[in-house]
Protein backbone atom coordinates (compact mmCIF):
# COMPACT_ATOMS: atom_id res chain seq x y z
CA UNK A 1 0.00 0.00 0.00
CA UNK A 2 1.28 3.47 -0.88
CA UNK A 3 2.40 5.51 2.12
CA UNK A 4 0.92 8.92 1.26
CA UNK A 5 0.99 11.47 4.05
CA UNK A 6 -1.14 14.59 3.99
CA UNK A 7 1.29 17.49 3.97
CA UNK A 8 0.74 20.46 6.24
CA UNK A 9 3.95 22.44 6.48
CA UNK A 10 5.81 20.54 3.81
CA UNK A 11 9.09 22.22 4.77
CA UNK A 12 9.48 19.51 7.40
CA UNK A 13 8.99 16.65 4.96
CA UNK A 14 12.65 16.66 4.02
CA UNK A 15 12.44 13.72 1.63
CA UNK A 16 10.10 15.85 -0.52
CA UNK A 17 12.04 19.09 -0.46
CA UNK A 18 14.48 18.28 -3.28
CA UNK A 19 11.70 16.95 -5.49
CA UNK A 20 9.52 19.98 -4.72
CA UNK A 21 12.38 22.27 -5.82
CA UNK A 22 12.66 20.30 -9.07
CA UNK A 23 8.91 20.58 -9.76
CA UNK A 24 8.89 24.32 -9.08
CA UNK A 25 11.93 24.80 -11.34
CA UNK A 26 10.18 23.01 -14.21
CA UNK A 27 7.01 25.08 -13.68
CA UNK A 28 9.07 28.28 -13.84
CA UNK A 29 10.97 27.05 -16.90
CA UNK A 30 7.68 26.74 -18.81
CA UNK A 31 6.27 30.07 -17.66
CA UNK A 32 4.06 29.03 -14.74
CA UNK A 33 5.78 31.23 -12.10
CA UNK A 34 2.57 33.29 -11.81
CA UNK A 35 0.69 30.13 -10.87
CA UNK A 36 3.29 29.37 -8.17
CA UNK A 37 2.95 32.94 -6.81
CA UNK A 38 -0.86 32.66 -6.61
CA UNK A 39 -0.58 29.45 -4.58
CA UNK A 40 1.71 31.26 -2.07
CA UNK A 41 3.95 28.20 -1.90
CA UNK A 42 6.73 30.16 -0.17
CA UNK A 43 4.57 30.29 2.96
CA UNK A 44 4.75 26.51 3.28
CA UNK A 45 8.30 25.73 2.10
CA UNK A 46 11.78 26.53 3.35
CA UNK A 47 12.67 27.51 -0.23
CA UNK A 48 13.72 30.87 -1.66
CA UNK A 49 11.71 30.99 -4.89
CA UNK A 50 13.53 34.03 -6.39
CA UNK A 51 16.88 32.22 -5.92
CA UNK A 52 15.41 29.01 -7.35
CA UNK A 53 13.86 30.70 -10.39
CA UNK A 54 17.06 32.61 -11.25
CA UNK A 55 18.68 29.30 -12.15
CA UNK A 56 16.10 28.43 -14.81
CA UNK A 57 15.91 29.95 -18.29
CA UNK A 58 12.36 30.23 -19.59
CA UNK A 59 11.34 28.16 -22.60
CA UNK A 60 10.08 30.04 -25.68
CA UNK A 61 6.68 31.58 -25.06
CA UNK A 62 5.66 30.70 -28.63
CA UNK A 63 4.39 27.41 -27.22
CA UNK A 64 0.69 27.36 -26.37
CA UNK A 65 -0.38 26.88 -22.75
CA UNK A 66 -1.57 23.27 -23.38
CA UNK A 67 1.78 22.47 -25.05
CA UNK A 68 3.68 23.91 -22.10
CA UNK A 69 1.59 21.84 -19.66
CA UNK A 70 2.35 18.67 -21.67
CA UNK A 71 6.08 19.49 -21.63
CA UNK A 72 5.95 20.04 -17.85
CA UNK A 73 4.31 16.64 -17.28
CA UNK A 74 6.76 14.85 -19.60
CA UNK A 75 9.76 16.44 -17.86
CA UNK A 76 8.46 15.58 -14.38
CA UNK A 77 8.34 11.86 -15.12
CA UNK A 78 6.12 8.77 -14.76
CA UNK A 79 3.64 9.86 -12.07
CA UNK A 80 2.86 13.14 -13.80
CA UNK A 81 2.73 11.52 -17.26
CA UNK A 82 0.18 8.96 -16.05
CA UNK A 83 -1.83 11.72 -14.37
CA UNK A 84 -1.86 13.66 -17.66
CA UNK A 85 -2.91 10.56 -19.61
CA UNK A 86 -5.89 10.10 -17.28
CA UNK A 87 -6.83 13.80 -17.56
CA UNK A 88 -6.75 13.42 -21.37
CA UNK A 89 -9.80 11.13 -21.06
CA UNK A 90 -11.76 13.59 -18.87
CA UNK A 91 -13.52 16.30 -20.95
CA UNK A 92 -15.69 16.89 -17.87
CA UNK A 93 -12.58 18.25 -16.13
CA UNK A 94 -10.45 20.05 -18.74
CA UNK A 95 -11.11 21.88 -22.06
CA UNK A 96 -10.82 20.14 -25.44
CA UNK A 97 -7.56 21.86 -26.49
CA UNK A 98 -5.86 20.48 -23.36
CA UNK A 99 -7.28 17.00 -23.98
CA UNK A 100 -5.88 16.94 -27.53
CA UNK A 101 -2.44 17.98 -26.27
CA UNK A 102 -2.34 15.62 -23.28
CA UNK A 103 -3.34 12.72 -25.55
CA UNK A 104 0.16 13.09 -27.09
CA UNK A 105 1.85 12.20 -23.79
CA UNK A 106 4.21 9.29 -24.31
CA UNK A 107 5.36 6.83 -21.67
CA UNK A 108 8.82 6.53 -23.30
CA UNK A 109 11.48 5.72 -20.73
CA UNK A 110 14.80 3.87 -21.00
CA UNK A 111 14.88 0.28 -19.76
CA UNK A 112 16.69 -0.45 -16.50
CA UNK A 113 19.73 -2.74 -16.36
CA UNK A 114 19.74 -6.52 -16.20
CA UNK A 115 21.63 -6.29 -12.88
CA UNK A 116 18.66 -4.35 -11.43
CA UNK A 117 16.25 -6.94 -12.90
CA UNK A 118 18.25 -9.71 -11.17
CA UNK A 119 18.17 -7.79 -7.90
CA UNK A 120 14.37 -7.39 -7.97
CA UNK A 121 13.69 -11.02 -9.00
CA UNK A 122 16.13 -12.39 -6.38
CA UNK A 123 14.49 -10.30 -3.65
CA UNK A 124 10.94 -11.23 -4.72
CA UNK A 125 11.31 -14.89 -5.77
CA UNK A 126 14.24 -15.87 -3.53
CA UNK A 127 16.66 -16.78 -6.35
CA UNK A 128 18.15 -15.09 -9.44
CA UNK A 129 16.38 -15.51 -12.82
CA UNK A 130 18.99 -18.03 -14.05
CA UNK A 131 17.94 -20.39 -11.24
CA UNK A 132 14.17 -19.68 -11.22
CA UNK A 133 13.73 -20.01 -15.00
CA UNK A 134 15.10 -22.48 -17.53
CA UNK A 135 15.84 -19.49 -19.80
CA UNK A 136 15.53 -15.73 -19.32
CA UNK A 137 16.15 -13.06 -21.98
CA UNK A 138 18.35 -10.29 -20.62
CA UNK A 139 17.02 -7.65 -23.01
CA UNK A 140 13.40 -6.53 -22.37
CA UNK A 141 11.03 -6.54 -25.32
CA UNK A 142 8.88 -3.79 -23.76
CA UNK A 143 9.63 -1.06 -21.21
CA UNK A 144 7.37 1.46 -19.49
CA UNK A 145 7.61 3.85 -16.56
CA UNK A 146 6.46 1.35 -13.93
CA UNK A 147 8.07 -1.84 -15.20
CA UNK A 148 9.49 -3.78 -18.13
CA UNK A 149 8.75 -7.15 -19.71
CA UNK A 150 11.18 -10.01 -20.42
CA UNK A 151 10.57 -13.29 -22.22
CA UNK A 152 11.45 -16.43 -20.28
CA UNK A 153 10.89 -20.20 -20.12
CA UNK A 154 9.73 -22.14 -17.07
CA UNK A 155 11.42 -25.38 -15.94
CA UNK A 156 8.47 -27.30 -17.51
CA UNK A 157 9.29 -25.73 -20.94
CA UNK A 158 6.32 -23.32 -20.96
CA UNK A 159 7.06 -19.95 -22.59
CA UNK A 160 6.17 -16.99 -20.38
CA UNK A 161 6.59 -13.23 -20.06
CA UNK A 162 7.91 -11.77 -16.80
CA UNK A 163 6.98 -8.20 -15.87
CA UNK A 164 9.47 -6.69 -13.41
CA UNK A 165 8.78 -3.48 -11.52
CA UNK A 166 11.23 -0.59 -11.91
CA UNK A 167 13.45 -0.29 -8.78
CA UNK A 168 12.47 2.62 -6.52
CA UNK A 169 9.32 3.46 -8.50
CA UNK A 170 7.04 3.11 -5.45
CA UNK A 171 9.05 5.71 -3.48
CA UNK A 172 9.03 8.08 -6.49
CA UNK A 173 5.25 7.74 -6.88
CA UNK A 174 4.64 8.22 -3.13
CA UNK A 175 6.70 11.43 -3.06
CA UNK A 176 5.07 12.80 -6.22
CA UNK A 177 1.57 12.03 -4.96
CA UNK A 178 2.25 13.77 -1.65
CA UNK A 179 3.38 16.88 -3.52
CA UNK A 180 0.46 16.68 -5.97
CA UNK A 181 -1.95 16.41 -3.05
CA UNK A 182 -0.38 19.46 -1.41
CA UNK A 183 -0.52 21.50 -4.64
CA UNK A 184 -4.16 20.39 -5.15
CA UNK A 185 -5.10 21.59 -1.65
CA UNK A 186 -3.43 24.96 -2.35
CA UNK A 187 -5.35 25.24 -5.64
CA UNK A 188 -8.65 24.71 -3.80
CA UNK A 189 -7.65 27.28 -1.19
CA UNK A 190 -6.39 30.05 -3.48
CA UNK A 191 -8.17 29.55 -6.83
CA UNK A 192 -11.95 29.91 -6.82
CA UNK A 193 -12.44 28.11 -10.14
CA UNK A 194 -11.22 24.85 -8.56
CA UNK A 195 -13.69 24.94 -5.67
CA UNK A 196 -16.16 22.71 -7.54
CA UNK A 197 -13.69 20.48 -9.41
CA UNK A 198 -11.98 19.56 -6.11
CA UNK A 199 -8.42 18.78 -7.33
CA UNK A 200 -7.74 16.92 -4.06
CA UNK A 201 -10.50 14.44 -4.93
CA UNK A 202 -9.10 14.01 -8.46
CA UNK A 203 -5.59 13.35 -7.09
CA UNK A 204 -7.00 10.92 -4.48
CA UNK A 205 -8.84 8.94 -7.18
CA UNK A 206 -5.66 8.91 -9.28
CA UNK A 207 -3.66 7.72 -6.24
CA UNK A 208 -6.03 4.76 -5.75
CA UNK A 209 -5.76 3.92 -9.45
CA UNK A 210 -1.96 3.99 -9.61
CA UNK A 211 -1.73 2.08 -6.31
CA UNK A 212 -3.57 -0.82 -7.97
CA UNK A 213 -1.30 -0.57 -11.01
CA UNK A 214 1.93 -1.01 -9.04
CA UNK A 215 0.67 -4.04 -7.11
CA UNK A 216 1.11 -6.95 -9.51
CA UNK A 217 -0.78 -9.32 -7.20
CA UNK A 218 -3.90 -7.22 -7.84
CA UNK A 219 -3.30 -7.55 -11.58
CA UNK A 220 -2.97 -11.32 -11.14
CA UNK A 221 -6.31 -11.38 -9.28
CA UNK A 222 -7.89 -9.31 -12.08
CA UNK A 223 -6.66 -11.78 -14.72
CA UNK A 224 -8.05 -14.76 -12.79
CA UNK A 225 -11.43 -13.10 -12.20
CA UNK A 226 -11.67 -12.07 -15.85
CA UNK A 227 -10.81 -15.62 -16.95
CA UNK A 228 -13.57 -17.07 -14.71
CA UNK A 229 -16.12 -14.70 -16.28
CA UNK A 230 -15.39 -16.05 -19.77
CA UNK A 231 -14.59 -19.66 -18.94
CA UNK A 232 -17.24 -21.01 -21.35
CA UNK A 233 -16.79 -18.34 -24.06
CA UNK A 234 -14.87 -19.62 -27.10
CA UNK A 235 -14.43 -16.14 -28.65
CA UNK A 236 -12.05 -14.86 -25.96
CA UNK A 237 -8.71 -16.01 -24.57
CA UNK A 238 -7.16 -14.89 -21.27
CA UNK A 239 -3.44 -15.55 -20.60
CA UNK A 240 -2.67 -17.84 -17.68
CA UNK A 241 -0.97 -16.25 -14.65
CA UNK A 242 1.63 -18.27 -12.71
CA UNK A 243 1.08 -17.46 -9.04
CA UNK A 244 4.19 -19.31 -7.81
CA UNK A 245 6.31 -16.95 -9.92
CA UNK A 246 4.38 -13.78 -9.06
CA UNK A 247 4.62 -11.22 -6.23
CA UNK A 248 3.73 -7.54 -5.72
CA UNK A 249 6.71 -6.53 -7.90
CA UNK A 250 7.02 -9.45 -10.33
CA UNK A 251 4.27 -11.09 -12.39
CA UNK A 252 4.71 -14.10 -14.67
CA UNK A 253 2.14 -14.78 -17.39
CA UNK A 254 1.71 -17.10 -20.31
CA UNK A 255 3.37 -15.88 -23.51
CA UNK A 256 0.75 -15.22 -26.19
CA UNK A 257 1.83 -14.88 -29.82
CA UNK A 258 -0.87 -12.94 -31.67
CA UNK A 259 -1.50 -10.05 -34.03
CA UNK A 260 -2.35 -6.61 -32.65
CA UNK A 261 -5.89 -5.46 -33.46
CA UNK A 262 -4.40 -2.35 -35.11
CA UNK A 263 -2.44 -4.40 -37.71
CA UNK A 264 -5.30 -4.48 -40.21
CA UNK A 265 -3.25 -5.51 -43.28
CA UNK A 266 -1.63 -8.42 -41.44
CA UNK A 267 -5.07 -9.60 -40.28
CA UNK A 268 -6.46 -9.38 -43.81
CA UNK A 269 -3.48 -11.29 -45.23
CA UNK A 270 -4.00 -13.96 -42.55
CA UNK A 271 -7.64 -14.45 -43.64
CA UNK A 272 -9.20 -13.17 -40.42
CA UNK A 273 -12.87 -12.11 -40.46
CA UNK A 274 -12.62 -8.42 -39.47
CA UNK A 275 -16.40 -7.89 -39.25
CA UNK A 276 -16.70 -10.85 -36.90
CA UNK A 277 -13.80 -9.55 -34.78
CA UNK A 278 -15.42 -6.10 -34.47
CA UNK A 279 -18.72 -7.72 -33.49
CA UNK A 280 -17.09 -10.13 -30.99
CA UNK A 281 -15.03 -7.34 -29.40
CA UNK A 282 -18.11 -5.15 -28.86
CA UNK A 283 -20.14 -8.08 -27.48
CA UNK A 284 -17.32 -8.96 -25.06
CA UNK A 285 -17.10 -5.39 -23.71
CA UNK A 286 -20.90 -5.14 -23.35
CA UNK A 287 -20.97 -8.46 -21.51
CA UNK A 288 -18.21 -7.26 -19.16
CA UNK A 289 -20.10 -4.03 -18.39
CA UNK A 290 -23.76 -5.04 -18.30
CA UNK A 291 -23.55 -8.69 -17.18
CA UNK A 292 -20.49 -8.94 -14.93
CA UNK A 293 -19.98 -5.32 -13.83
CA UNK A 294 -16.20 -5.88 -14.10
CA UNK A 295 -14.56 -4.68 -17.29
CA UNK A 296 -11.26 -3.99 -19.02
CA UNK A 297 -10.98 -0.19 -18.82
CA UNK A 298 -8.29 0.22 -21.49
CA UNK A 299 -9.14 -2.01 -24.49
CA UNK A 300 -6.97 -0.08 -27.00
CA UNK A 301 -5.51 -1.99 -30.01
CA UNK A 302 -2.19 -2.63 -28.24
CA UNK A 303 -4.03 -4.51 -25.48
CA UNK A 304 -6.01 -6.70 -27.91
CA UNK A 305 -4.28 -9.61 -29.68
CA UNK A 306 -6.02 -11.61 -32.38
CA UNK A 307 -5.39 -15.36 -32.31
CA UNK A 308 -6.14 -18.03 -34.96
CA UNK A 309 -9.86 -18.81 -35.22
CA UNK A 310 -10.84 -15.12 -34.77
CA UNK A 311 -10.25 -15.35 -31.02
CA UNK A 312 -9.63 -12.11 -29.09
CA UNK A 313 -7.00 -12.10 -26.35
CA UNK A 314 -7.08 -9.28 -23.78
CA UNK A 315 -3.76 -8.10 -22.30
CA UNK A 316 -2.68 -5.73 -19.48
CA UNK A 317 -5.18 -6.00 -16.63
CA UNK A 318 -3.74 -3.19 -14.51
CA UNK A 319 -6.68 -0.85 -15.14
CA UNK A 320 -10.06 -2.48 -14.54
CA UNK A 321 -13.46 -0.88 -13.98
CA UNK A 322 -16.11 -1.99 -11.49
CA UNK A 323 -19.74 -0.96 -11.68
CA UNK A 324 -22.69 -1.80 -9.42
CA UNK A 325 -26.05 -3.08 -10.68
CA UNK A 326 -27.64 0.32 -10.06
CA UNK A 327 -24.82 2.08 -11.96
CA UNK A 328 -25.29 -0.34 -14.88
CA UNK A 329 -28.99 0.60 -15.00
CA UNK A 330 -28.16 4.33 -14.85
CA UNK A 331 -25.64 3.99 -17.69
CA UNK A 332 -28.05 1.91 -19.79
CA UNK A 333 -30.75 4.56 -19.30
CA UNK A 334 -28.33 7.32 -20.34
CA UNK A 335 -27.31 5.56 -23.57
CA UNK A 336 -30.90 4.76 -24.60
CA UNK A 337 -32.10 8.29 -23.78
CA UNK A 338 -29.27 9.75 -25.88
CA UNK A 339 -30.24 7.43 -28.74
CA UNK A 340 -33.94 8.40 -28.44
CA UNK A 341 -32.85 12.10 -28.21
CA UNK A 342 -34.97 12.84 -25.11
CA UNK A 343 -33.15 15.81 -23.53
CA UNK A 344 -35.27 15.94 -20.34
CA UNK A 345 -34.58 12.30 -19.54
CA UNK A 346 -30.92 12.70 -20.58
CA UNK A 347 -30.65 15.46 -17.94
CA UNK A 348 -32.22 13.09 -15.35
CA UNK A 349 -29.51 10.56 -16.21
CA UNK A 350 -26.73 13.19 -16.08
CA UNK A 351 -27.75 14.16 -12.55
CA UNK A 352 -27.63 10.50 -11.47
CA UNK A 353 -24.06 9.94 -12.68
CA UNK A 354 -22.51 13.18 -11.39
CA UNK A 355 -21.64 14.92 -8.14
CA UNK A 356 -23.35 18.31 -7.71
CA UNK A 357 -21.57 20.94 -5.63
CA UNK A 358 -24.52 23.35 -5.90
CA UNK A 359 -28.05 22.95 -7.23
CA UNK A 360 -27.59 23.05 -11.04
CA UNK A 361 -29.67 25.29 -13.28
CA UNK A 362 -31.82 22.53 -14.74
CA UNK A 363 -33.47 24.73 -17.37
CA UNK A 364 -30.11 25.80 -18.87
CA UNK A 365 -28.85 22.23 -18.62
CA UNK A 366 -31.87 21.03 -20.62
CA UNK A 367 -31.32 23.76 -23.24
CA UNK A 368 -27.64 22.78 -23.68
CA UNK A 369 -28.58 19.10 -23.90
CA UNK A 370 -31.35 19.85 -26.45
CA UNK A 371 -28.85 21.79 -28.59
CA UNK A 372 -26.54 18.78 -28.51
CA UNK A 373 -29.39 16.44 -29.49
CA UNK A 374 -30.33 18.78 -32.37
CA UNK A 375 -26.92 18.18 -33.96
CA UNK A 376 -27.90 14.57 -34.54
CA UNK A 377 -31.47 15.03 -35.80
CA UNK A 378 -31.85 13.05 -39.01
CA UNK A 379 -28.72 10.98 -38.40
CA UNK A 380 -29.22 7.27 -39.12
CA UNK A 381 -28.68 5.30 -35.90
CA UNK A 382 -25.67 3.48 -37.36
CA UNK A 383 -23.95 6.85 -38.01
CA UNK A 384 -24.39 7.98 -34.41
CA UNK A 385 -20.97 7.82 -32.74
CA UNK A 386 -21.69 7.18 -29.08
CA UNK A 387 -18.13 8.09 -28.06
CA UNK A 388 -18.39 11.53 -29.70
CA UNK A 389 -21.84 12.20 -28.20
CA UNK A 390 -20.60 11.15 -24.75
CA UNK A 391 -17.59 13.43 -25.18
CA UNK A 392 -19.91 16.39 -25.87
CA UNK A 393 -22.08 15.42 -22.90
CA UNK A 394 -19.01 15.47 -20.66
CA UNK A 395 -18.24 18.99 -21.90
CA UNK A 396 -21.77 20.04 -20.88
CA UNK A 397 -21.24 18.40 -17.48
CA UNK A 398 -18.05 20.44 -17.04
CA UNK A 399 -19.73 23.68 -18.16
CA UNK A 400 -22.41 23.25 -15.50
CA UNK A 401 -19.83 22.67 -12.76
CA UNK A 402 -20.81 19.03 -12.30
CA UNK A 403 -18.29 16.26 -11.72
CA UNK A 404 -18.54 12.78 -13.22
CA UNK A 405 -18.39 9.86 -10.76
CA UNK A 406 -15.14 7.86 -11.23
CA UNK A 407 -16.77 4.57 -12.32
CA UNK A 408 -18.60 6.29 -15.16
CA UNK A 409 -15.56 7.95 -16.67
CA UNK A 410 -13.95 4.48 -17.02
CA UNK A 411 -17.17 3.24 -18.62
CA UNK A 412 -17.18 6.07 -21.16
CA UNK A 413 -13.47 5.47 -21.82
CA UNK A 414 -13.94 1.72 -22.41
CA UNK A 415 -16.98 2.10 -24.71
CA UNK A 416 -15.37 4.94 -26.69
CA UNK A 417 -12.16 2.94 -27.15
CA UNK A 418 -13.90 -0.23 -28.31
CA UNK A 419 -16.04 1.85 -30.69
CA UNK A 420 -12.83 3.21 -32.25
CA UNK A 421 -11.28 -0.27 -32.51
CA UNK A 422 -14.52 -1.65 -34.00
CA UNK A 423 -14.51 1.16 -36.60
CA UNK A 424 -10.92 0.28 -37.57
CA UNK A 425 -11.86 -3.36 -38.15
CA UNK A 426 -15.25 -2.71 -39.80
CA UNK A 427 -16.14 0.65 -41.44
CA UNK A 428 -19.87 -0.20 -41.01
CA UNK A 429 -19.47 -0.96 -37.30
CA UNK A 430 -22.47 0.17 -35.19
CA UNK A 431 -21.89 -0.03 -31.46
CA UNK A 432 -25.55 0.74 -30.64
CA UNK A 433 -26.61 -2.41 -32.47
CA UNK A 434 -24.32 -4.46 -30.21
CA UNK A 435 -25.21 -2.61 -27.01
CA UNK A 436 -28.99 -2.58 -27.47
CA UNK A 437 -29.74 -6.23 -26.48
CA UNK A 438 -27.74 -5.87 -23.24
CA UNK A 439 -29.29 -2.48 -22.42
CA UNK A 440 -32.84 -3.69 -23.04
CA UNK A 441 -32.23 -6.73 -20.87
CA UNK A 442 -30.96 -4.49 -18.03
CA UNK A 443 -34.00 -2.20 -18.41
CA UNK A 444 -36.46 -5.11 -18.47
CA UNK A 445 -34.96 -6.58 -15.29
CA UNK A 446 -36.46 -3.76 -13.23
CA UNK A 447 -39.93 -5.09 -14.17
CA UNK A 448 -39.08 -8.68 -13.28
CA UNK A 449 -41.61 -9.75 -10.56
CA UNK A 450 -38.92 -11.68 -8.70
CA UNK A 451 -36.64 -8.62 -8.63
CA UNK A 452 -39.51 -6.32 -7.58
CA UNK A 453 -40.41 -8.71 -4.76
CA UNK A 454 -36.75 -8.93 -3.72
CA UNK A 455 -36.47 -5.11 -3.64
CA UNK A 456 -39.68 -4.85 -1.56
CA UNK A 457 -38.44 -7.45 0.93
CA UNK A 458 -35.02 -5.75 1.16
CA UNK A 459 -36.59 -2.30 1.68
CA UNK A 460 -39.02 -3.74 4.24
CA UNK A 461 -36.19 -5.40 6.14
CA UNK A 462 -34.23 -2.12 6.21
CA UNK A 463 -37.35 -0.25 7.41
CA UNK A 464 -37.97 -2.75 10.23
CA UNK A 465 -34.30 -2.49 11.20
CA UNK A 466 -34.58 1.31 11.23
CA UNK A 467 -37.64 1.19 13.53
CA UNK A 468 -35.68 -1.11 15.86
CA UNK A 469 -32.74 1.31 15.95
CA UNK A 470 -34.68 4.60 16.40
CA UNK A 471 -35.56 4.17 20.14
CA UNK A 472 -31.98 3.19 21.04
CA UNK A 473 -30.60 6.08 18.99
CA UNK A 474 -32.95 8.60 20.61
CA UNK A 475 -32.08 7.22 24.05
CA UNK A 476 -28.35 7.72 23.33
CA UNK A 477 -28.91 11.30 22.12
CA UNK A 478 -31.00 12.19 25.20
CA UNK A 479 -28.43 10.60 27.50
CA UNK A 480 -25.57 12.57 25.91
CA UNK A 481 -27.66 15.77 26.10
CA UNK A 482 -28.31 15.26 29.85
CA UNK A 483 -24.59 14.69 30.41
CA UNK A 484 -23.68 17.77 28.36
CA UNK A 485 -21.56 15.63 26.03
CA UNK A 486 -23.20 16.47 22.69
CA UNK A 487 -20.49 17.55 20.26
CA UNK A 488 -21.07 19.59 17.13
CA UNK A 489 -18.24 19.41 14.62
CA UNK A 490 -17.81 21.97 11.87
CA UNK A 491 -15.18 22.79 9.29
CA UNK A 492 -14.43 26.40 8.45
CA UNK A 493 -12.71 26.47 5.07
CA UNK A 494 -10.00 29.10 4.77
CA UNK A 495 -8.68 28.70 8.34
CA UNK A 496 -6.11 26.11 7.22
CA UNK A 497 -3.53 28.73 6.26
CA UNK A 498 -4.03 30.41 9.67
CA UNK A 499 -3.40 27.08 11.41
CA UNK A 500 -0.24 26.61 9.37
CA UNK A 501 0.97 30.16 10.17
CA UNK A 502 0.30 29.52 13.87
CA UNK A 503 2.24 26.27 13.63
CA UNK A 504 5.16 28.11 12.02
CA UNK A 505 5.06 30.82 14.72
CA UNK A 506 4.91 28.20 17.51
CA UNK A 507 7.83 26.27 16.06
CA UNK A 508 9.94 29.42 15.66
CA UNK A 509 9.09 30.49 19.19
CA UNK A 510 10.12 27.07 20.52
CA UNK A 511 13.31 27.28 18.45
CA UNK A 512 14.05 30.77 19.85
CA UNK A 513 13.52 29.53 23.44
CA UNK A 514 15.96 26.65 22.86
CA UNK A 515 18.41 29.15 21.32
CA UNK A 516 18.10 31.48 24.33
CA UNK A 517 18.63 28.54 26.70
CA UNK A 518 21.73 27.57 24.70
CA UNK A 519 23.18 31.09 25.00
CA UNK A 520 22.39 31.38 28.74
CA UNK A 521 23.77 27.89 29.45
CA UNK A 522 26.99 28.63 27.55
CA UNK A 523 27.38 31.96 29.38
CA UNK A 524 26.99 30.22 32.78
CA UNK A 525 29.62 27.62 31.84
CA UNK A 526 32.06 30.39 30.80
CA UNK A 527 31.40 32.30 34.05
CA UNK A 528 31.89 29.12 36.10
CA UNK A 529 35.35 28.78 34.47
CA UNK A 530 34.96 24.99 34.09
CA UNK A 531 37.75 22.93 32.44
CA UNK A 532 38.79 21.88 29.83
CA UNK A 533 39.91 25.28 28.56
CA UNK A 534 41.32 26.85 25.41
CA UNK A 535 43.22 30.11 25.84
CA UNK A 536 41.73 30.34 29.30
CA UNK A 537 38.11 30.00 28.10
CA UNK A 538 35.99 26.84 28.82
CA UNK A 539 35.76 24.79 25.59
CA UNK A 540 32.18 23.59 26.33
CA UNK A 541 31.04 27.22 26.62
CA UNK A 542 32.75 28.13 23.31
CA UNK A 543 31.09 25.18 21.51
CA UNK A 544 27.73 26.24 22.98
CA UNK A 545 28.17 29.81 21.69
CA UNK A 546 29.20 28.47 18.24
CA UNK A 547 26.09 26.25 18.00
CA UNK A 548 23.91 29.15 19.18
CA UNK A 549 25.40 31.35 16.45
CA UNK A 550 24.66 28.75 13.75
CA UNK A 551 21.10 28.24 15.02
CA UNK A 552 20.50 32.00 15.20
CA UNK A 553 21.79 32.50 11.65
CA UNK A 554 19.55 29.68 10.35
CA UNK A 555 16.49 31.21 12.08
CA UNK A 556 17.29 34.66 10.62
CA UNK A 557 17.70 33.26 7.07
CA UNK A 558 14.42 31.33 7.38
CA UNK A 559 12.54 34.48 8.43
CA UNK A 560 14.11 36.61 5.68
CA UNK A 561 13.14 34.02 3.04
CA UNK A 562 9.51 34.38 3.98
CA UNK A 563 9.77 38.16 4.05
CA UNK A 564 8.75 38.35 7.69
CA UNK A 565 10.81 39.27 10.76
Amino acid sequence: MLNIRKIGVIGRTYRNLGRYRQILSVLFKYGFDEFVDILKIEQYLEISLPMLFKKEAKVSEKLSRPERIRRVLEELGPTFIKFGQILSTRPDLIPLEYIKELAKLQDDVPSFTYEEVCEVITKELGQPPEVVFQAFEKEPFAAASIGQVHRARLPNNEDVVVKVQRPGIQEIIETDLEIMLHLASLMERHLEEFEVQRPTRIVSVFARSIEKEINYLLEAANIERFARQFLADQTVYVPKVYRQYSTKRVITMEFVDGIKASEIETLQEGGYDLKMLASSGAALIMKQIFVHGFFHADPHPGNLFILPGNIICFLDFGMMGRISRKERTDFADLVMRVVSRDEKKVVDSILKITYQHDQPDRETLEIDTAELMDRYVGFPLKDLEVGVVMHHLLEIISRHRLSLKPNFYLLVKATSTIETVGGMLDPDFDIIQHAEPFIKKIQMERFNPRKIMGDIIESGTELVQLFHEIPAGLRDVLSLTRQGRIKIEFEHRGLESLYEHLEQITNRLAFAIVLAAQIIGSALIVLADLPPKWNGIPIIGLVGFLLAGIMGFWLLVSMLRHGKM
